[in-house]
């Protein structure tokens, strides 16, 4: 997707900055307003290994307010009591990892191998996450999900209508 001037304006009003390694826009609203990013997998010369990145002050606002009142530590509780979520929520991580790669050039799959970063990209899931039977954040659970699907956001739109919040810029 092509990034037009007017978009890479509103990223900046809704991040507070230019953001490093944008790649493109992963999903945006009817009206073209930036949701979701994309991110280049190495920056400034180092491994960035958030494939997508929640721009949406709403949905920041949203997500953050369920985070401040615990519910990450309820939801890893929830996943370790669930072998069916945990399974969906492992599946989840692997096609983040998958689509990462995706995201990669040749070029840039031989400079993370060549610097010794392959395995980085191969073990660390969403948010981060090097134990995939924990979470980390729910605005990259819910990132992933807008764009790829995902357990967790899933869960978000189920339980807390995280899909009804109304977008602005």
């Amino acid at each position: 997707m092509s990034i037009s001037d007017s978009q890479r304006a509103i990223i900046e009003q809704q991040i507070g900055r230019a953001p490093n390694g944008l790649r493109d826009i992963a999903y945006a609203t009817d009206a073209g307003v930036p949701v979701i990013l994309r991110m280049a997998p190495i920056v400034n010369d180092k491994p960035f290994p958030t494939l997508y990145w929640l721009c949406s002050k709403d949905l920041h606002k949203a997500i953050a307010k369920l985070e401040t009142h615990g519910l990450v530590k309820q939801l890893e509780q929830q996943l370790q009591e669930d072998p069916d979520m945990m399974a969906a929520y492992q599946a989840s991580q692997r096609d983040y990892v998958a689509a990462r790669w995706a995201n990669c050039t040749d070029e840039e799959k031989a400079l993370l191998e060549t610097k010794g970063f392959a395995k980085l990209f191969d073990s660390y899931g969403i948010g981060g996450l090097r134990d995939w039977q924990q979470i980390r954040c729910l605005h990259m659970h819910y990132a992933h999900h807008l764009v790829d699907g995902n357990v967790i956001g899933q869960w978000l739109d189920d339980h807390y209508q995280i899909n009804q919040v109304s977008l602005t810029i």
